[in-house]
């Protein structure tokens, strides 16, 4: 272990006085965020005195032999340094994690250094003073247990000081408890009704975990299921509840060449309602009547008693009967009237006889004989009532009646008590339908639907629209030397990228938009950079030809920065990972300023592969013959128990002529003598390998044995460059194929703008056609990247880079200092996350890791950017099997759902309102969730159209919307018309998109295995290389401040520091001679 020594107050305080960047626990990682990022202050800026500027400060630093990352004058406020195995730390973080059963882990850790601190302490005061009695009362103590656990006696043996350690055992682990926040109650109260042993019995979850894990998984179907109710029933379901079709009107009459006439018709209608004539005549078969075909259209109320509620009681009403337009006279043998209940029960209406006033008032100039009237909402023919010429209801109401002829007649009825009493037998008797007048329900549905589809439709085109003004205007700036002006520039304006400090050409990069005498075009001489370039000298790094992807000349700034090539690789076969390594070392890109970082996750041979994975990649290097055998060194590992522990080869040399490091993760002895994927730890794992390193580097922390080897190994391939160096690094996967200018452009737009943190490209399809599953894929693809990514880009918030093909920067230059980005503290102590417990970290950690990252990204810099650089393109292989497409899409939807829970509650992303960028990540979750609603709602909407005479329009002209916008946006910006056909697949395939695959995966959000899209041999099924096996034992990790590793491999100590040096540090990093200062060959 190292020879530095940790104070008892738990500040971090190394042999040489230097110290970490400050990472007090007790913050919370937004203020840590904000002070890294220099809004508080920079790490440069502490350094200043109170009239000096940050640049000088920085400057200052660099003559004086230290830098902004090596400070002697800040002390740390925390319990250990993140190099240290500490990852169960509680810390409130953006996964809202249950620390209970990682407390109990970091107490034992904890206990167990501070016991040895107070044995350190114990030496040092026998050897120059005499012990305090409390202390000696307290060693006294600790011998007698000691012997008690050894099986000895508490004897009265010497007290000396220096005898054995305490051995602490383990604590025994205890199950841990699941019911530990309201969501985990809310769960469990939801899916009370299925106990424990069903869920173990009958779906096979056996702990406590899984079981809370189901409960959480069918708890967020009911969500789910909740939300596409709700859709379904403000789309269809309000529109029954407010207008029902019993209200709507069936029109009496119609206009047929400038006249309304009444609107023929089979049907008869009772009071105003329709029924079918078929069923009436069945219906008075029954009663022994004979309704002949003469009644066909007519009203034949009168024959039935309509007063349900009994309002006719007083009143002595004349014999039932109807009489046909021929004459036709019929009714009951003794008067009697039939039952409209009955009736009722027996046919279904069909709606309600609507009249208009032009109806009701058919000649204006002959108002007192008019038989037709309104009383309150219906429609009442007085016919039968006037020619019998009886007072019915008395002589007030009959004199009303009367006199309010073709009128409304409530007002008048409603004046005298009579009229108030006659009125509803009025409407039971003489009724024959409803004036036509749309109903406040009716209203207020048709404006909740206008309102609720016009919205929709202002969101698409507009998001339509910024996707084009992105491809049109933004995308060309991003790598053209400038870059963005004005308002297209804000937020980078904002984030200081046209503060000249900012753009300073060091003696090892170039940010081209600021440097002199950049050429606008590509070199097409090929020429390398090399080291010393200046202000006014600067270095060429751009190899290659200088017609760009599309065969034309191009702009392209100038860029000289160290760049990672980070390829991660798993189960892939020779030929995947030759195209991929072929492709990056073929790029346009100085060799000089690119280095291969390849990691084999583990010792794994592909199903179907004769040679494994690591063996592939070493044999496709050309070794340097003084690293061709390295030995496994150790690291700490993402993972739990004794898995935490990992042991990794370094080898290093090159391929097609570019520097490449290997790491092959070859596991622990015990672990390769189990067998089978011996040193797996997953993605994550490797990509924190990268970041871990970077971080303690640019921190000159402390090495671990992996960090130490890639250091000088990585120093050495790259002539005296070291990895403090390196500003960005582009992460792909070993089935893609990296276009020749892609890495060229990626870097323009780095250099371009300080404020972009990450970037990706296009990433196309390789294998479109090979089957049907490949071919619904290709327009997935394209409008997933230049329909969203693009819309995202004018935020500069792409919510996720793919890992296939993406770029971040390693850190940042700002104020003439540097701001960690990927290395952040805070990144890399939430993305290392190694107990991961709850459903939704799972989803999160386990399933969609470059998801999550990107995630962390946002959330720790919100007012960075991450941008998409059409320009820059690859290809790569996607599954060709729906079993294999369906395991990888479970994976891609269930971690987006959980990844925009998370975006969702970022309150400082772009833009305010509903012009925000969290509004945006708000309607994606949404429309996420509601995915199988609106598939099965448009495949209705479709038949409804094809069947109906009355289609709805306004869901027509949203589905068309819909389906057009993507046809115009490609003829905007690809011009191919070849993406119509792949555009017409998709939608054909549209019922697997959105219901059979979101289904599958909702139903599987407690499945976090990788499924079958990695064959691997050998390998069981549920088999996971995140499952705790044993106990981590800290003491086989070995971590040292890289002068005592390079004192330990040189045999000879050196008092050199590590200087980490600044932008616009006069010293230059590169040296012209073949001595190089960090390291002896």
């Amino acid at each position: 272990m190292s020879n530095s020594k940790t104070p008892p107050n738990g500040d971090i305080k190394w042999q040489d006085g230097s110290s970490a960047l400050p990472m007090n626990r007790h913050r919370s990682p937004e203020a840590l965020s904000r002070e890294y990022d220099g809004i508080q202050q920079a790490p440069s800026h502490r350094m200043a005195g109170p009239n000096q500027s940050p640049a000088a400060a920085a400057a200052a630093a660099a003559a004086a032999g230290t830098s902004p990352y090596h400070r002697s004058i800040t002390q740390i406020n925390r319990a250990k340094s993140l190099s240290r195995p500490e990852r169960q730390r509680p810390r409130t973080g953006m996964i809202h994690r249950n620390p209970s059963a990682r407390h109990q882990q970091a107490k034992h850790l904890v206990d167990t250094q501070r016991f040895s601190t107070q044995q350190q302490q114990q030496q040092q005061y026998h050897r120059n003073q005499p012990m305090s009695n409390h202390l000696q009362a307290q060693l006294e103590h600790q011998k007698q247990q000691q012997q008690l656990m050894n099986g000895g006696g508490a004897g009265s043996g010497s007290t000396s000081i220096m005898a054995a350690p305490v051995v602490v055992e383990p604590p025994k682990e205890k199950e841990p408890k699941v019911l530990t926040s309201w969501w985990a109650w809310s769960a469990y109260l939801i899916t009370c009704c299925f106990p424990s042993y069903i869920i173990r019995v009958w779906f096979g979850k056996t702990n406590k975990n899984m079981q809370q894990a189901w409960r959480e998984k069918v708890t967020l179907c009911y969500l789910v299921g909740f939300l596409c109710g709700l859709l379904a029933y403000v789309i269809y379901g309000l529109h029954i509840h407010l207008c029902p079709t019993g209200r709507i009107g069936v029109p009496y009459a119609a206009e047929i060449d400038g006249q309304r006439v009444p609107v023929q018709r089979e049907d008869v209608s009772v009071f105003g309602q329709i029924y079918s004539f078929n069923a009436t005549q069945a219906y008075f078969g029954t009663q022994n009547l004979d309704l002949s075909e003469a009644f066909k259209g007519t009203e034949i109320g009168s024959i039935f008693n309509g007063d349900t509620r009994n309002a006719c009681a007083d009143y002595n009403l004349p014999s039932c009967s109807i009489t046909s337009p021929t004459g036709t006279i019929l009714s009951m043998p003794n008067g009697s009237c039939l039952s409209v209940t009955e009736l009722e029960k027996w046919a279904e209406s069909k709606g309600t006889l609507s009249y208009d006033w032009v109806d009701v008032r058919s000649d204006t100039n002959r108002m007192a004989d008019a038989n037709l009237g309104l009383v309150v909402d219906t429609i009442v023919n007085m016919t039968s009532y006037f020619k019998n010429n009886q007072t019915v209801f008395g002589t007030e109401v009959d004199n009303v009646l009367r006199g309010t002829r073709g009128n409304d007649m409530t007002y008048a009825l409603l004046y005298t008590a009579a009229g108030k009493k006659a009125k509803d037998c009025i409407t039971a008797t003489y009724g024959i339908g409803m004036v036509n007048q749309e109903a406040g329900g009716c209203i207020a549905d048709n404006l909740i639907m206008t309102v609720m589809f016009s919205v929709i439709i202002i969101i698409i085109i507009i998001r339509y629209s910024m996707a084009c003004l992105f491809q049109w205007v933004i995308s060309r700036k991003l790598t053209k030397p400038g870059g963005r002006s004005n308002w297209l520039a804000w937020r980078s304006i904002k984030g200081g990228n046209e503060d000249p400090a900012n753009h300073v050409p060091g003696p090892y990069n170039n940010y081209g938009p600021m440097v002199q005498n950049s050429l606008p075009t590509l070199s097409s001489t090929g020429a390398g950079a090399g080291g010393g370039g200046g202000n006014n000298s600067p270095t060429r790094s751009i190899q290659g030809s200088h017609h760009g992807i599309t065969g034309h000349q191009t702009e392209v700034v100038d860029t000289e920065l160290y760049t990672v090539m980070l390829v991660t690789c798993y189960s892939e076969g020779e030929e995947g990972l030759k195209i991929t390594m072929d492709s990056l070392s073929n790029t346009t890109y100085s060799n000089k300023h690119k280095i291969f970082f390849v990691i084999a996750d583990g010792l794994i041979t592909g199903a179907g592969e004769s040679m494994s994975t690591p063996d592939i990649v070493v044999n496709m290097m050309d070794l340097t013959p003084e690293m061709a055998n390295p030995k496994p060194v150790s690291y700490l590992a993402v993972a739990d128990g004794e898995k935490q522990l990992n042991m990794a080869k370094v080898y290093a040399g090159r391929y097609n002529g570019t520097a490449c490091v290997t790491i092959v993760k070859c596991g622990t002895e015990e672990e390769r003598a189990r067998g089978a994927k011996a040193g797996n730890r997953g993605k994550r794992d490797s990509q924190v390998i990268l970041m871990s390193f970077f971080q303690r580097v640019l921190f000159n922390d402390r090495f671990c044995e992996l960090d130490y080897e890639i250091f000088w190994k990585m120093t050495w391939l790259m002539d005296g460059v070291t990895p403090d160096k390196f500003e960005t690094v582009l992460m792909v996967d070993a089935d893609t194929e990296v276009l020749p200018d892609a890495l060229t452009y990626m870097i323009a737009a780095m250099a371009n703008d300080i404020t972009i943190m990450g970037l990706c490209g296009e990433t196309r399809i390789a294998n479109k056609r090979t089957s049907w599953v490949t071919a619904i894929q290709v327009f997935e693809y394209y409008i997933s990247h230049h329909y969203a990514k693009a819309f995202e880009s004018l935020f500069g918030m792409v919510t996720c880079l793919p890992g296939c093909f993406s770029m971040y920067r390693i850190k940042s230059p700002k104020n003439g200092s540097w701001v960690p980005i990927l290395a952040n503290p805070d990144i890399i102590l939430e993305y290392n996350e190694n107990v991961v417990t709850t459903l939704h970290e799972k989803n999160l950690l386990l399933l969609g890791e470059d998801r999550f990252l990107s995630t962390l990204m946002l959330r720790t810099f919100p007012k960075r950017q991450m941008m998409f650089v059409p320009q820059a393109r690859c290809r790569t292989v996607v599954p060709d099997e729906f079993s294999v497409l369906l395991s990888q899409r479970r994976r891609w939807i269930n971690s987006t759902v959980h990844n925009l829970m998370e975006l969702v509650l970022v309150s400082d992303l772009c833009g305010i309102a509903c012009l925000s960028m969290q509004f945006s990540v708000f309607i994606d979750l949404i429309g996420t969730l509601v995915l199988p609603a609106a598939i099965v709602m448009t495949i209705y909407l479709i038949v409804v159209t094809a069947v109906t005479p009355n289609p709805q329009w306004q869901s027509i002209g949203l589905l068309i919307a819909i389906l057009i916008l993507p046809a115009v946006l490609i003829a905007l910006t690809t011009m191919k018309l070849i993406y119509i056909c792949w555009m017409i697949v998709y939608i054909i395939a549209l019922p697997i998109w959105n219901l059979v695959l979101p289904l599958y995966s909702y139903w599987h959000f407690d499945d976090f295995s990788w499924g079958a899209t990695r064959v691997v041999v050998g390998e069981k099924k549920g088999e996971s290389h995140g499952d705790k096996e044993g106990q981590f034992d800290s003491k086989r990790l070995v971590m040292k401040k890289w002068k005592d590793w390079e004192a330990e491999r040189t045999g000879r100590r050196t008092e050199r520091k590590m200087n980490l040096k600044v932008p616009n540090s006069p010293a230059a990093f590169e040296s012209s001679g073949k001595t190089y200062p960090y390291f002896s060959k």
